[in-house]
């Protein structure tokens, strides 16, 4: 079973993760964290890594809604969004499933929520368009 939803795209690694922020945007995702790995791994380890961002993006009435159903549901919240350089040039985009994520609570009030965030993820990934 995969975790994740997976787009690949042709372009410059900067303007697909802005493509990516505006998309989420459009779909009422606001990105509460934006963590630089590459940048984050030279500093701290002196490694090389490829471009790679972890967005981590909320969208405040469907996190309400499940954090009224489920309190401790904060520990999996916000939801992860990564860009990365891909080994074949292109760029990866790649968003957790929250079908997948939410399914370790196992609470079946939370499907809808989970169906609504994914369905938006769905369209977030549509929406970067191919170069």
């Amino acid at each position: 079973m995969s975790y994740t939803l997976d787009r690949q795209v042709a372009g410059e690694f900067g303007d697909v993760v802005d493509r990516t922020v505006e998309a989420l945007e459009s779909e009422g995702f606001g990105v509460l964290c934006d963590i630089d790995v590459q940048e984050t791994l030279k500093r701290k380890l002196d490694e090389e890594f490829r471009r790679y961002r972890i967005l981590g993006a909320c969208n405040p009435p469907l996190a309400h809604e499940a954090l009224e159903t489920e309190l401790g549901l904060g520990v999996l919240l916000p939801c992860n969004v990564v860009v990365y350089e891909a080994d074949d040039g292109s760029v990866a985009v790649r968003a957790v499933d929250p079908t997948v994520m939410l399914s370790v609570v196992d609470d079946p009030e939370l499907d809808d929520v989970a169906s609504e965030v994914r369905e938006r993820f769905e369209r977030v990934l549509a929406a970067i368009p191919h170069e």
